[in-house]
Formats: structure tokens, C-alpha cells, sequence
């Protein structure tokens, strides 16, 4: 049952929600435009805010689905760990689409997904840090690594302070390396300076009159 389990979560992972939106609203396929992946930053440097956050949205509740279906399917003893796999197995279909040619995006939206479906407070601590470091620091790829980061910090708290699972912490750690692997263009740009700022910084280089890159996250 388990294995049946990460398929489905596999399978809804990679249903490309950014690409689907992107096409009906302008007609583009966003793996033509800016970084080529089907995230929301992409979706809405594509066709807009709205197919932004709605693509955001959409690939969280993707996260989420694969976390719930291993909660629904799996007895008690395996629950836990088949969450975190199920998490993870919906963030690498995410990234690697089967249906694009195993394309997608970076994986930020449903790792935030899948952690609030295994625990729904989450949402409400690592939604907000992750905007604060995406405007603070001025990187959408950073902002992206930090959400994994975030969660693998509130999963161990809980485990230590709260007794939830200390699976869950697995979950977090698995959900960056998947993230900063699909990230690797990014972080070689940031390594060399070259990565396009966004945010209040931005607007600074901007007004100093520093340009970024033009592919970004």
C-alpha cells in the first residue's frame, strides 16, 4: 500500500498546475519564459500576480494531497513516515513532472503544502518567515531553501518540546535537498552575484542603477 501511495502522490505532484494556468490565461508556455520552470515566481512573471499566487496555491494543495492520502490509506504504524515520503514523493513530481518531460518547478509551494497537512499550524509560522526572508534578503531561491530550512527547525522543536514524530524532521530535510538540488542554477548564480534580487533591495540596485539576471528563480 505504501508504494501505491507515493505513486499517487508521485502522480499528483506532477500535475503541472503552473503550465495549465499559465497557457489558458496568456496563451504562453512558461518553460519559454524567465526561468523556465512552473512554479508561481515563473507563473507570474508569465501572465501576472494572480496566475501567480493561484499556480502557489494550487501546487501547495498538491503537497497536501499526498500527505493526506498516506493519513487516509496507511495503518497507524506506518502513518508517520509514509506522510513524509508521500510529502516528498509530491515535491519531486513537482520538479520532475512526468508529464513535461520530467521539467517542473523548485518545489517551495508543495513542500509548504505537504508540511501543513502534517501539521496545519505550520502554515502560519513558515508562510510568513519565508515572505520576510523572499523581501529581506531579496532572493526568491533563497526564500524557496529557506521554507525547507523553517520547517526542519519547527518539525525538531515539536519532536523535542511537543513529542510529535521525529519522522517529521526527515520530512524537512528531505524537502531541502530536493529543493536546493532543483535550485542548483540559482545558487551557481548567487555564488557568482548574479542572481536577480527582488523586493526592497531591488528597488535599490535599481535606483543605484545595478541591473540583476534576467533568469532568476
Amino acid at each position: 500500500m505504501l508504494l501505491l501511495v507515493l505513486l499517487a502522490a508521485y502522480v499528483v505532484g506532477s500535475i503541472p498546475m503552473g503550465y495549465v494556468i499559465v497557457r489558458a490565461i496568456s496563451g504562453q508556455d512558461v518553460r519559454q519564459v524567465g526561468s523556465g520552470r512552473t512554479g508561481g515566481t515563473n507563473a507570474m512573471r508569465a501572465a501576472g500576480l494572480a496566475a501567480g499566487v493561484l499556480t502557489a496555491l494550487l501546487d501547495a494543495l498538491k503537497g497536501a494531497a499526498g500527505v493526506w492520502l498516506a493519513q487516509w490509506l496507511l495503518p497507524a504504524e506506518t502513518r508517520a513516515l509514509g506522510m513524509v515520503l508521500a510529502g516528498l514523493a509530491a515535491i519531486l513530481g513537482h520538479n520532475y513532472s512526468v508529464f513535461l518531460r520530467f521539467k517542473g518547478g523548485a518545489g517551495g509551494a508543495p513542500c509548504v503544502g505537504a508540511a501543513m497537512a502534517i501539521w496545519p499550524w505550520s502554515v502560519l509560522i513558515i508562510v510568513p518567515m519565508g515572505v520576510l526572508v523572499w523581501f529581506g534578503i531579496g532572493y526568491a531561491s533563497v526564500a524557496t531553501m529557506s521554507v525547507a530550512v523553517i520547517t526542519t527547525l519547527l518539525f525538531a522543536y515539536r519532536t523535542y518540546f511537543q513529542q510529535a514524530p521525529a519522522e517529521y524532521i526527515l520530512y524537512g530535510v528531505g524537502a531541502f535537498v530536493l529543493l536546493a538540488w532543483a535550485l542548483r542554477p540559482n545558487i551557481r548564480r548567487l555564488l557568482r552575484g548574479e542572481e536577480r534580487l527582488i523586493g526592497w533591495r531591488a528597488k535599490r540596485m535599481k535606483q543605484a542603477g545595478v541591473g540583476g539576471d534576467s533568469k532568476g528563480h
